[in-house]
């Protein structure tokens, strides 16, 4: 599976990152204990089997629109398979137009049981993870709004990239010359 992610601009990451060690300083459930030199603050926009040349074709355009400015609006729990906790975005027009873009792109290619419904737009919810388990309720009830740095008003999502479930390896998607 490959996924479609953005990442934040300097500033945005350190206070994420800041966010993770806060949460796991707490005990609780936190993407800085994610080890892998691939984990870094991103906003996931779609994931498909493969990115197949017309899909990469479409995504080198969506490459060339960033940065973009965006704002976080607060903390959001989901309870799905997994507990996540997570800073939200708000979804405006420029946003929910570059994830329609990318979803268009994955979808055009990709077998439609292989696109999860969380990433179809009208159910997609922007958010960077700060912490994930497969605990329900993990972050129910605790003193978590307290705990965290509130998140910057002001982020730019910088860099559109794909990374490999299989593989393990990152890659940068770039616009067309």
């Amino acid at each position: 599976m490959r996924t479609v992610e953005l990442l934040l601009d300097e500033a945005a990451e350190l206070a994420v990152r800041e966010a993770w060690r806060r949460l796991a300083d707490a005990g609780l459930p936190s993407q800085a204990r994610h080890r892998s030199p691939t984990n870094s603050p991103h906003l996931t926009l779609a994931a498909c089997p493969e990115l197949t040349a017309p899909i990469r074709w479409e995504l080198a355009e969506v490459a060339a629109a960033l940065p973009l400015p965006v704002r976080f609006t607060g903390l959001i729990r989901f309870e799905r398979p997994t507990s996540v906790l997570a800073w939200s975005l708000d979804l405006d027009s420029a946003l929910a137009g570059l994830h329609r873009r990318v979803w268009e792109a994955v979808a055009s290619d990709s077998p439609p049981d292989t696109l999860s419904p969380f990433h179809a737009p009208g159910r997609w919810s922007p958010h960077v993870t700060l912490g994930r388990t497969r605990r329900a309720g993990a972050f129910a009830g605790r003193r978590v709004p307290g705990l965290l740095p509130a998140p910057p008003l002001s982020v730019r999502l910088t860099t559109l990239r794909s990374y490999d479930t299989e593989t393990g390896t990152l890659e940068e998607l770039q616009p067309r010359p």
